[in-house]
């Protein structure tokens, strides 16, 4: 992409560049806002933009910018922060996930979230994994339970470490792990699209190689958005990356240009470190 091409777009001006929709998505979000504290306090500003079929989506930005916010509306974890409001539409198959009649509970399997920290349930390896298809009626007897046990378990890279320890708790694994066991919990409920808040902040180097590997696989069948505060981990496990500043997405386009020639100068102030 020729530099020359484009002309920044100044600070002053927050409006979104970039492209926010994609052929056939499997999330649409739709002018998006986020109110704190009964409404005092607005932490995302009508904000648009798609999620694709087979794609991972980056969300950067510095601290406090509401890309965390944002990624906990896509599955409605924010309905559990009392005074908390969401306005908008945010679509996953053309259903509204805010529609009245939608029940939380198979809307957070059909949109998994991989947290920060990970958070393995005080349980065995085994139990991590079967205790979602359990009570969400997709496995009818013991095999097939194993069986689906065994598949998220490889499907997260995890089987070879700890076949011969499925009893264990989950728990006594390392923290790279943990990690791709909450990833293999999150898959065996068959979800659509895969959320994960900065996977890898709490693990060394060669566990988040492991994990952004994973990353990669998992994208085949699912469409992930990860946030992020790093950009190198950005540009190596993300198709379209999402700039967000003070609540407002600035800039959203195809990865490799939105860290080689951002349209925004914010995009690009932020990317060449002059702030965040």
């Amino acid at each position: 992409m020729d530099n020359q091409k484009f002309k920044l777009v100044p600070k002053e001006d927050r409006r979104t560049v970039g492209e926010k929709t994609v052929e056939n998505p499997r999330m649409r979000c739709e002018n998006v806002d986020v109110y704190y504290n009964h409404g005092e306090k607005k932490a995302i500003n009508n904000v648009s933009l798609d999620i694709g079929c087979n794609e991972v989506i980056a969300m950067i930005g510095p601290s406090g910018c509401g890309k965390s916010t944002f990624l906990r509306s896509l599955n409605r974890m924010n309905d559990t922060i009392e005074g908390c409001r969401v306005e908008g539409r945010i679509l996953l198959d053309q259903k509204n996930i805010y529609d009245k009649d939608i029940d939380v509970v198979p809307l957070r399997a059909q949109v998994g979230m991989v947290f920060q920290k990970p958070n393995p349930f005080p349980k065995s390896i085994y139990d991590n994994v079967a205790y979602g298809p359990k009570i969400h009626g997709l496995v009818q007897n013991q095999a097939e339970t194993d069986e689906l046990v065994e598949q998220s378990l490889k499907r997260a890279g995890l089987w070879d470490e700890v076949k011969d320890r499925l009893s264990q708790p989950g728990t006594g694994l390392s923290g790279g792990q943990q990690q791709r066991l909450c990833i293999a919990r999150t898959i065996a409920v068959s979800p659509e699209v895969i959320l994960m808040d900065e996977p890898c902040s709490a693990l060394d180097p060669i566990a988040t190689a492991i994990i952004e590997d994973l990353i990669d696989e998992l994208r085949r069948d699912y469409s992930i958005a990860i946030v992020t505060h790093s950009m190198q981990q950005a540009s190596r496990v993300s198709q379209r990356t999402a700039y967000f500043h003070l609540g407002d997405l600035i800039e959203i386009g195809p990865t490799e240009q939105i860290f080689l020639n951002p349209l925004h100068q914010l995009t690009q102030d932020y990317i060449t470190g002059r702030f965040g």
